[in-house]
């Protein structure tokens, strides 16, 4: 409708223009002298005609598709259309004068009319594009508009510069431009100079008074794209970041694209790479059951594994709506997955026999376990329960009914563990381990560290506190985690249960430590806030059963590298399973007793290597 109105207003007024050229041809044909002899023997020919000639004008602009085009994107193109029309136009009265047999008007008004035509009817459209340009060029200043900084002065941030300039509805002006190549120093990009580079970004911030910070690179490594967000998390602007450099290829790069900086372009690790032919062998058209398949970890499993076509696909959890939410995500992207949803708990023997006597997966992926340290001190008999007595059900399940590969999930807490939760978890790498002995299926582990978003992890309790005003919380000063990203740690999980010959611990390598106050102080400068200063950060003391560091692999186990650079493997060392099983026996008399404390104490029985004191 908006378009129509506009399409009509422009009609009129070129409608008017054709006249108004008309009658200043008239004027220069004739020095001004309307009323003399010679004009006045062609005015009556014009003024009769003049509907006709107006009709005919704007009919053939309108066939030349003068009403179509978007004007505020005129460019030289435009120009040449509007010289064509105007010619075919004029043309057009001329042949009616011709075939009509109406009288003539003097050559050289046909021709002022063609000129004039040209720059009346043009004049009107790039008027508009001339006050988009001074606009862009700060002589006409729009309201309330942010003022951005672009880091990146290639194709991208050139890109962004020209259609932040073209938007008016995105109410963005570019002012200045970063890059740290010195040869663009001082030149312009789309009119927007570049002011130096990536250490001179708070300067120039606080210079132009920049609102936003717009990162373009696209194509850029990750340890780079981290030192840079650092850079910018030292002003209080906003920053955004541009899609994958693929979009720009295909023409589909927008500023609607570009997405918040999230803490995990922090973590400073380039794209992992994946064998999928290698992935696909084990995987495709095989019977995958993935336990605790709704959690952050197995809904995750859940995702990539879908895409290799499995014959069947498996989604085991205790809690009802997360195994819901991920079903329907499945079923949406993957509407030919075979997929079957089971609610059940590891805990339960009898139903765990009954769904593998019904579906006989070929490969388990297991990530059914409770893992919150300070609830798990509280509550130990169900960290044992589901964590030791779970994975002791589906394991044995696995060998019973001749699954071809078994895959634990485990956590860096296992290793040396000060918790209850670290270590039940090492007690099932120790089950798998000693049952991989005389099995026929595979039995492997996959240890890593924190996952950056999962449920209960701290990067949402610090963002939650940050919105509702601070403090935000750290344990002590000191405390240091290795940190992945769940699509990343996924990835590397189902890479190593490729790998797998029986028994061994796989370790991920999750990159550099983090200082949770460090991830804290990013968080807080991200939101726009300075730490300690906008925003409190404040220190509660170690909860119960937490390290300073964690681990991620045992002095027992040595380390071996794999044709994965990201991949390694410890060696199996627990393999008496008579004994585990005595002494899970007992611990199974114990549990209840309900004492918190004797369990506890069992379990450094169980596993020495398992230090109740907090260190």
């Amino acid at each position: 409708m908006k378009k129509r109105v506009l399409s009509g207003l422009l009609m009129m007024m070129d409608a008017a223009m054709i006249n108004i050229a008309v009658v200043i041809a008239f004027y220069i044909r004739f020095d001004g002298a309307f009323s003399g002899r010679f004009a006045g023997q062609y005015i009556p020919i014009y003024t009769d005609n003049l509907l006709t000639f107006t009709l005919i004008k704007i009919a053939l602009f309108y066939a030349f598709g003068m009403y179509q085009n978007l004007w505020k994107y005129a460019s030289i193109e435009a120009v040449f259309q509007i010289m064509i029309a105007a010619f075919v136009a004029n043309t057009g009265v001329v042949s009616y004068m011709v075939l009509t047999q109406q009288g003539h008007l003097p050559r050289s008004i046909y021709l002022l009319m063609f000129i004039l035509d040209m720059l009346l009817v043009g004049g009107i459209r790039f008027s508009y594009r001339a006050t988009r340009g001074l606009r862009e060029h700060g002589f006409i200043r729009r309201k309330n508009c942010k003022r951005v900084m672009i880091v990146g002065a290639g194709t991208a941030g050139a890109v962004v510069i020209k259609e932040l300039k073209i938007h008016d509805n995105l109410n963005y002006k570019p002012v200045a431009v970063i890059d740290d190549d010195e040869s663009k120093l001082g030149s312009k990009i789309n009119g927007v100079p570049v002011l130096g580079d990536r250490y001179h970004i708070k300067k120039v911030a606080e210079m132009k008074q920049v609102d936003e910070i717009i990162i373009a690179i696209p194509s850029g490594f990750r340890q780079e794209l981290k030192e840079i967000v650092e850079e910018c998390s030292k002003t209080k602007c906003k920053l955004k970041i541009l899609p994958g450099i693929g979009e720009l290829i295909d023409g589909k790069v927008s500023m609607k694209k570009a997405r918040d900086v999230e803490i995990e372009d922090l973590l400073g690790r380039d794209a992992i790479n994946i064998d999928l032919e290698e992935i696909s062998e084990y995987l495709h058209n095989q019977v995958v059951l993935i336990t605790g398949g709704g959690g952050s970890i197995g809904s995750e499993l859940c995702r990539q594994i879908a895409t290799f076509n499995p014959k069947k696909l498996l989604i085991l959890d205790n809690y009802e709506n997360n195994a819901y939410d991920i079903q329907n995500e499945l079923r949406r992207k993957y509407p030919e997955l075979n997929l079957e949803v089971l609610i059940a708990s590891v805990r339960e023997r009898d139903r765990i026999e009954e769904i593998f006597g019904q579906y006989l997966p070929e490969v388990i992926f297991h990530a059914a376990a409770h893992k919150h340290v300070p609830l798990m001190e509280a509550n130990p008999q169900e960290a044992i329960k589901n964590n030791i007595f779970g994975t002791k059900n589906v394991a044995e399940c696995a060998d019973q009914f001749g699954a071809k590969r078994f895959v634990l999930i485990s956590t860096d807490k296992a290793v040396n563990p000060t918790n209850i939760m670290g270590a039940t978890k090492r007690v099932a790498e120790m089950l798998i381990q000693s049952i991989d002995l005389t099995s026929k299926t595979e039995f492997v582990a996959v240890r890593f560290g924190n996952v950056l978003g999962s449920n209960g992890s701290v990067i949402p309790l610090f963002k939650r506190q940050i919105a509702e005003g601070g403090p935000v919380t750290v344990t002590h000063p000191e405390v240091t985690r290795y940190f992945m990203t769940i699509p990343e740690a996924v990835q590397l999980v189902i890479q190593a249960g490729s790998m797998a010959s029986g028994g061994e611990i796989f370790v991920l390598d999750m990159g550099e430590p983090v200082k949770i106050i460090d991830l804290a102080r990013n968080l807080i400068r991200l939101s726009g806030m300075e730490p300690d200063v906008d925003m409190d950060i404040k220190v509660v003391g170690l909860r119960p059963g937490e390290k300073l560091y964690e681990e991620l692999l045992m002095d027992e186990e040595g380390l071996e590298s794999t044709k994965h650079d990201k991949i390694f493997v410890g060696k199996p060392f627990f393999t008496d399973l008579k004994f585990l099983e005595r002494e899970l026996d007992i611990l199974s008399d114990l549990l209840l007793l309900r004492d918190q404390e004797e369990v506890k104490e069992y379990m450094v029985k169980i596993v020495p290597t398992y230090h109740r004191e907090t260190s």
